[in-house]
């Protein structure tokens, strides 16, 4: 059995290892090595469940509002538990006495090891081993394998295991603890438990079914109960393996029927031997390892944080035709109620098309199925097209709460949703982005077209006309930077609604060129006239940012008239710390900023902007920038890389990269931030690898720091697989396709003809000599 567990913790580079037992940090650890496959997230709950453990079950788009505020993630009951109890004393690290404890995620495989040497009040020993994995490869099974030994006397233990019903939500504020689910059947069955709850508003039927084995001597033994008792021999081992499924059935109460379908799916999974079920899993994990990873030579420490967020955003990513997307903390907490923000399309979203496009799509689907909801606010608010909403759940209603914790701890009231609407240009953003990275024509046709064309009558009817300054302004509103709340002319917002605007402009005349059908079809959908469509050309030109004599563009009307305070001292991560003196009530009255705004501006529009006017703005707002979201710091290392700024670029990357690893922001306990895993992707990337988009064509110039020996990885681009390996003076790529087609490309800012599946070695002209080290 020793052998069984070594062979999958012994490759550091795949491995987040917990080394000892620290009580204040149970919760932490619960989301840093939290398992999951997209339709199902699993916090990394002890079996034993300690007192202040925080067990989370969530399955992506099971949302539900009762006794909430707004709707919520659900938290569904816990299928890892497993309790031992000898002689009256618990099995647990906060019952017994631990001498050992280990627990290792393996990221490579997606399972989750754990050995534990316990000492009781006797001074009798007890080896415990768990490995646990929810398979990648049929997304409703889950599977436990436990192992115990007697290592000092024989004895009994109590075996107390089962699905445990008495999870809750988190309390928020003033609401307390809440279940949003009821329990409508339970018992056993032909080996088996199962349970039957539903959610209490949307009443989502979720079924589960689990059953265990435990094998002494080479025999196996099907366990009738979930409660019973056991002898143990002394030093010998007894392994119990336990196996779970859990599916969603529709609302309504055909149970029997929803139960004897699961039953037949779990049957199969229960009655397969566990080897196939890990190796099917691990096999899945190999396939989607084989597209996402990127391996950076000579920086071993780096490559294990790297994999660690890579890991994050593969255990969240699905395809479930749009049902739902992905979370502020994806499903490994309760962080923001598991609300979709604008985090999801511009975080998040370019590693899925880069790596994975289906998924991209799926993201994008839901948008577009909460569409009618989207028109429905804007109606509401007075406005035309489509407003998506601030934060978003099942239906695609608003959903933002009244109030929340500001950074001091108080209580204020949240604006965001009333103000903050530039996330209906970042959603319209992705869709182009989508397109340009897949050539995806029949999605744009379905979808894409439809939510763009939306999105820019919206904008067409948010502006106002200024006669006097003869310019369409936007006006009160919340940039990225939410310490200055209803501001007239965000740049960000001011220039993505611009940019919106122009772009659906000129895909409306595309389509009116190449497909008169869809042309004819949307016109009639939508009901938009040409005359229409061409005010959104004759608005575009109109809205602008202001920008001062040194090039700086004002952040928002009346920004540089605020006071001037610049922080002196940062932190050991070269965070910028903010005096004590300084009250959070009085920080919009200054020109601090919460995250990257302009900034952002500058890196999404990256090709409307001089490497000047960036360079003027990187350093004028980088200072004023203290980083109070985790959104902000993977934006400035991309900036920085492209202004040559790369001592900082290392530095803000290295903040990103270890966010949740290291708790940078003391909040990773409620759930890992999808947005910071996603951003540090781009930070390397887009950043020091240099991949980008030049006038919409792939674009690759990388510029790594010295000690980087070089880079491999892949990425998708138009249905074809580049396989690359690169330094910075040397890039070698293979496209991998069926077509025949040439593949246009940037390679060290020269336009390239690659043909498919023929190897290619590319060389600076001029090689880059890099003088610092970046830690």
């Amino acid at each position: 059995m020793k052998n069984f567990y070594s062979q999958y913790v012994d490759d550091d580079l795949w491995l987040i290892k917990e080394m000892e037992w620290r009580k204040e940090l149970q919760n932490i650890r619960e989301s840093q090595l939290a398992l999951g496959n997209g339709y199902l997230g699993t916090r990394a709950v002890l079996e034993e469940i300690p007192y202040d453990a925080m067990p989370g079950t969530y399955i992506a788009g099971i949302y539900d509002k009762m006794a909430s505020q707004v709707s919520e993630l659900v938290n569904l009951p816990n299928p890892f538990n497993f309790k031992f109890t000898v002689k009256g004393e618990k099995l647990g690290l906060a019952a017994m006495d631990a001498v050992n404890h280990k627990r290792v995620l393996n990221m490579k495989k997606g399972l989750l090891f754990r050995h534990t040497l316990y000492q009781n009040s006797k001074k009798s020993r007890f080896d415990y081993k768990s490995l646990r994995f929810v398979s990648m490869d049929d997304k409703n099974i889950g599977v436990m394998k436990i192992s115990v030994t007697s290592l000092d006397e024989s004895c009994e233990v109590d075996i107390h295991t089962g699905i445990d019903t008495s999870v809750y939500n988190a309390g928020v504020l003033t609401e307390g603890r809440k279940r949003h689910c009821k329990v409508k059947e339970l018992g056993q069955s032909q080996n088996a438990g199962y349970l039957a709850v539903q959610t209490h508003e949307k009443k989502h039927n979720i079924i589960y079914w689990a059953g265990f084995y435990y094998e002494i001597n080479g025999k196996k033994i099907f366990a009738k109960d979930n409660i019973f008792r056991l002898k143990l021999k002394k030093n010998r081992t007894v392994t119990f393996t336990r196996v779970f499924y859990i599916n969603r059935f529709a609302p309504d109460n055909n149970l029997a029927k929803f139960k004897e379908e699961a039953f037949k799916k779990f049957s199969k999974a229960f009655n397969t031997k566990f080897d196939i079920l890990m190796k099917d899993h691990i096999h899945a994990w190999e396939k989607l390892w084989d597209k996402a990873d990127i391996v950076i030579g000579g920086a071993a420490n780096l490559q294990q944080n790297l994999r660690f967020n890579i890991y994050h955003m593969l255990i969240c990513g699905h395809v479930n035709d749009g049902l739902s997307s992905i979370g502020a903390r994806g499903l490994t907490g309760e962080g923001y109620r598991g609300h979709i923000f604008w985090d999801t399309e511009i975080y998040l979203f370019p590693f899925y098309v880069f790596n994975f496009p289906e998924i991209a799509r799926n993201m994008l689907l839901y948008r577009y199925k909460r569409l009618d909801k989207a028109r429905e606010i804007a109606k509401k608010q007075g406005f035309k097209g489509a407003q998506f909403a601030w934060e978003s759940a099942d239906t695609g209603d608003e959903e933002t709460p009244g109030w929340a914790k500001d950074l001091d701890g108080s209580i204020v009231k949240i604006h965001t949703h009333k103000l903050e609407h530039h996330i209906t240009a970042d959603i319209a953003y992705a869709v182009y982005k989508y397109y340009l990275a897949t050539a995806d024509e029949k999605f744009m046709e379905d979808y894409g077209y439809e939510m763009i064309f939306e999105t820019a009558r919206f904008w067409a009817s948010r502006v106002e006309l200024n006669k006097r300054k003869k310019r369409y302004e936007i006006k009160g509103v919340i940039g990225p930077d939410e310490f200055h709340i209803n501001v007239d002319n965000n740049a960000y917002t001011n220039m993505m609604a611009k940019w919106n605007l122009n772009i659906a402009y000129k895909l409306f005349c595309d389509i009116k060129i190449k497909s008169s059908m869809v042309y004819q079809r949307l016109q009639r959908k939508l009901e938009l006239t040409n005359k229409e469509v061409k005010t959104w050309k004759q608005i575009a030109p109109l809205i602008s940012a202001n920008i001062n004599k040194n090039g700086i563009i004002e952040q928002f009307d009346g920004f540089f008239k605020l006071k001037k305070v610049l922080p002196t001292e940062t932190d050991e991560n070269g965070i910028p710390v903010v005096s004590s003196r300084l009250k959070t009530h009085d920080l919009s009255k200054t020109q601090l900023l919460k995250q990257a705004d302009v900034v952002m501006l500058l890196y999404l529009l990256s090709d409307v902007y001089s490497l000047e006017t960036k360079k003027a703005n990187y350093d004028f707002y980088t200072k004023r920038t203290l980083h109070k979201s985790s959104l902000s710091p993977a934006m400035h290392s991309i900036l920085a890389c492209e202004c040559g700024d790369l001592q900082k670029a290392y530095n803000f990357f290295n903040v990103s990269l270890r966010m949740d690893i290291s708790n940078l922001y003391g909040n990773t306990k409620v759930g890992i931030h999808s947005a910071s895993v996603g951003g540090t992707w781009q930070a390397l990337v887009f950043g020091f690898i240099g991949v980008g988009t030049k006038k919409e064509v792939l674009s690759l110039n990388p510029r790594m720091p010295k000690t980087w020996r070089g880079a491999d990885f892949s990425l998708s681009w138009k249905g074809i697989l580049l396989k690359l390996e690169l330094t910075n003076n040397t890039i070698k790529l293979k496209a991998i396709s069926n077509k025949k087609k040439d593949i246009q490309i940037r390679v060290f800012d020269k336009p390239i003809c690659v043909k498919p599946n023929k190897h290619y070695t590319f060389k600076r002209k001029n090689p880059i000599l890099l003088e610092e080290d970046y830690y």
